[in-house]
């Protein structure tokens, strides 16, 4: 089966800076994304100090909290590269 954005669910975990999610895909956690200090991250299947997991990467214009005309589009390339990853890792892609 191929997975969908849509079949994730994000969970918002810091309501200040900075702006980060848990990624789920049913119950399972596989992912974190963070924007921090003008960069956006997302990190397969879980967060790593130093980048090691990070699977895409982005320079927004917010520099710790989304702008409302970007937020969208960063987080569903996001996703779609966590989705990559996991298929990837888990032989379920194409």
């Amino acid at each position: 089966m191929k997975l969908k954005t849509t079949d994730l669910r994000l969970e918002k975990t810091s309501w200040a800076f900075p702006e980060q999610y848990d990624v789920f895909l049913g119950e399972q956690c596989i992912g974190y994304l963070r924007l921090r200090n003008g960069i956006f991250r997302a990190d397969y299947p879980e967060c790593s100090a130093f980048g090691e997991n990070t699977v895409y990467m982005a320079n927004p214009k917010g520099d710790g909290e989304f702008e409302d005309d970007e937020r969208e589009h960063f987080l569903d390339e996001a996703c779609k590269a966590l989705i990559a990853a996991h298929e990837r890792a888990t032989g379920e892609g194409p």
